[in-house]
């Protein structure tokens, strides 16, 4: 029984490490994909020619199958040791896709991210992330502490140490066993020294203050209860207002708390924000609150659930400590 779990953590181990020197392959060929949303790709994929990849970026970008014979060598050995290769009749295809964000390269599932625990890249990884570099360069300090909550591919905590360039402390944290996979390996991809825990929400830290506590949980209200999708509540606010409640306790002071999520309009009202001001107004803390993207996701629209929604925005609230 030993020696068997040890061969299994040895394969592992060895996956893991292929799956870093892909994503240093990649990187020293230039490979370069920015992710659109899940509705585009399936627009583009579904036009005739692009029905079969022809080259890295429509293989491990816009996850088309591939015929073996196309890829480099060196390219599809790795992508076989590291474990990510499923065949598709005579083709094969990738089952997670790279994606670049402020010259880095990330890896994250592939397209169609349909599993209960995908890890999700997209448009509002982008806009997550311009958030952050707003957010960093107000700061009058680089943090020495950086949380990223509900890590998923762990862009967050990443790129604000990146920008940092003090070698701060990380901490990714994520429910989502896969996406704490894929988070250790995009840090050795950005060079960032992070610790990975699996944890839900700031139970693990109530003694621990951090300068940067960031997030971009999920939002949604999803019928299939996927990590990266549903965050619970009555429009799926729940996870954010607990971030937000959970955070305050870990934050130090004079730090900040960047908070990238979905909120539902009903007759006008920004339900999140409402509920937020209120938990803001008991803790006595100062904030900033933007409407990033006022209409995203509006096939959630014809969700029974959504109902009485009109829309559903994206925003940010970053909270002072």
């Amino acid at each position: 029984m030993i020696a068997a779990a040890d061969t299994l953590a040895c394969r592992r181990s060895e996956a893991f490490a292929s799956l870093c020197e892909l994503g240093r392959a990649l990187q020293r060929l230039g490979y370069s994909f920015v992710t659109p949303t899940p509705l585009t790709i399936e627009r583009v994929n579904r036009r005739p020619e692009n029905a079969i990849a022809g080259s890295l970026r429509g293989f491990f970008g816009w996850s088309r199958p591939i015929s073996p014979e196309r890829l480099p060598p060196a390219i599809m050995e790795l992508a076989r040791s590291a474990g990510i290769l499923e065949p598709r009749g005579s083709l094969v295809a990738s089952k997670l896709r790279f994606s670049t964000l402020s010259g880095m390269l990330f890896a994250h599932s592939a397209f169609p991210t349909v599993n209960p625990d995908a890890v999700f890249f997209g448009p509002d990884t982008y806009r997550f992330g311009a958030m952050i570099e707003r957010v960093m360069a107000e700061l009058t300090s680089p943090p020495r502490r950086i949380l990223d909550l509900g890590c998923g591919s762990g862009v967050g905590g990443i790129l604000a140490a990146q920008i940092a360039a003090n070698r701060p402390l990380v901490v990714l944290t994520d429910i989502n066993p896969g996406a704490l996979h894929l988070a250790r390996a995009n840090a050795q991809l950005a060079d960032t020294p992070a610790a990975m825990l699996a944890a839900d929400v700031c139970s693990a830290f109530a003694e621990s203050k951090f300068d940067l506590i960031v997030s971009n949980p999920p939002y949604l209200r999803d019928p299939a209860n996927r990590l990266y999708r549903n965050g619970g509540g009555t429009f799926g606010e729940g996870l954010s207002l607990r971030i937000l409640r959970e955070g305050l306790a870990c934050l130090a002071q004079g730090g900040r708390l960047a908070l990238y999520t979905g909120s539902a309009i009903v007759a006008g009202h920004d339900l999140f924000r409402e509920q937020a001001e209120t938990v803001l107004a008991q803790a006595g803390r100062g904030y900033e609150y933007k409407e990033i993207d006022p209409d995203v996701f509006g096939e959630e629209l014809d969700g029974a659930c959504y109902r009485e929604v009109e829309r559903i925005a994206v925003v940010s609230l970053v909270v002072c400590g």
